[in-house]
């Protein structure tokens, strides 16, 4: 018999427990509630109480202003991982039905689809194709009737969810061609039937003509992606699909997500790629080459493209001494991107630092006056703004001076 469990969250999530303006509290509670039921060592009390916070969100959240889009961000990431909770646990259909009977009331009260990917994911949570199948044939008939009149019907990708669980493919290759409209959001679900039938070109085929009016590209490309990969086909899925699928908030962490999935890729050679794949902003790939320590091509980037100047300052000053033939090739292409007139709003302070970092490193490499020469030859070689031409030449007379 399981045992209960008395949940720490369940009294932080009562209906209308969070107000106008609290976005921030609330998603510093989801946060706490995912990790008080991750911690939960029995799959089916974890599941129990995965079930309990997504029938609590939306009467807890529903005041809140999401305008930001922060918490419907938070609510996203943690119902992804409250969904794989009661996706793993292991029960008997019996039980499972009537977890699912919950989670259908709680989506059906869900006021802003924070509970999206419990629909989306419903032939999963039903785990057996018999269940996927009574659910699938409970759902068809109010779909069509919707799609008929133009209408929408929350259950729709649960109802395809539960055909492609159940492995009807045919049937949900020709629901779907039902649909009112070309949208993602349907069709992914026939991608998975063809790619199971093992047709993956035409399951990629059928994935590149589905975007709707609506749709993003980048899903698609990942869904043919990992088609590919699935496939064995690594090298067709990085060359086809591999960066339009991989994105992220920085550089560097779209190298990383690269880099993991493509661990048999030369970790350089993805970084290249990536430089290549986005042309007129090399640039921006410098941070990047420099946190992975590839320094050469990271010293090429800064001499070929404009780079932030603090960007370049900062690294400079921060290898001056472990590295520097770096520091000095990064200083001087800061000074030649100065002179070039490449940045704005530029102060004294940045000028100096350029200057100074660049003697400094070349002391150490044993170039100093050659580099002296050559910051000259910039201001004189370019039509350098007056100011920036002063500053340089000024920081430069005023650091030969002190040596």
């Amino acid at each position: 018999m399981v045992q209960q469990v008395k949940w720490e969250f369940r009294s932080r999530f009562r209906t209308n427990a969070f107000g106008w303006q609290g976005s921030a509290l609330a998603i510093k509670r989801i946060g706490e509630a995912v990790k008080e039921i991750r911690k939960t060592k029995d799959p089916i009390l974890r599941a129990e109480g995965a079930i309990l916070l997504l029938e609590r969100l939306w009467p807890a959240l529903q005041r809140i202003d999401t305008s930001s889009g922060s918490l419907g961000t938070a609510t996203c990431k943690a119902a992804h991982e409250l969904v794989q909770f009661i996706v793993d646990a292991p029960c008997t259909d019996q039980v499972r039905e009537k977890w699912l009977e919950k989670l259908w009331q709680a989506m059906e009260e869900d006021g802003v689809d924070y509970l999206s990917e419990v629909s989306e994911r419903w032939g999963e949570l039903c785990v057996s194709r018999s269940l996927a199948s009574r659910w699938a044939d409970d759902l068809r008939t109010t779909l069509e009737l919707s799609w008929k009149h133009g209408g929408y019907f929350r259950g729709g990708p649960a109802c395809l969810s539960c055909l492609l669980k159940a492995q009807r493919y045919d049937e949900l290759l020709w629901l779907i061609d039902k649909a009112p409209y070309i949208s993602w959001f349907y069709r992914k679900y026939g991608v998975g039937a063809l790619a199971a039938l093992g047709k993956t070109e035409g399951a990629i085929q059928y994935a590149e003509a589905s975007k709707g009016l609506n749709d993003g590209s980048s899903a698609i490309a990942s869904a043919c992606e990992r088609i590919l990969l699935d496939a064995g086909q690594h090298e067709e899925a990085y060359r086809r699909f591999a960066f339009s699928a991989t994105l992220a908030t920085t550089n560097l962490a779209r190298f990383r997500a690269l880099a993991k999935k493509y661990p048999q890729k030369d970790s350089e050679k993805i970084l290249q790629d990536l430089i290549a794949s986005t042309p007129g902003e090399e640039g921006k790939w410098f941070a990047t080459a420099k946190s992975l320590a590839y320094f050469e091509l990271a010293a090429t980037l800064a001499d070929e493209s404009p780079v932030n100047i603090e960007t370049l300052n900062r690294a400079a000053r921060d290898f001056v001494e472990k590295n520097p033939a770096f520091a000095l090739d990064v200083a001087l292409a800061s000074l030649k991107w100065l002179a070039a007139g490449q940045f704005y709003e530029i102060t004294g302070l940045d000028v100096y630092n350029s200057v100074r970092y660049a003697l400094d490193a070349s002391e150490r490499v044993g170039c100093r006056e050659k580099s002296i020469q050559r910051i000259e030859s910039l201001v004189n070689t370019q039509n350098t703004d007056d100011f920036v031409q002063e500053q340089i030449l000024t920081s430069l007379n005023r650091l030969r001076k002190n040596g």
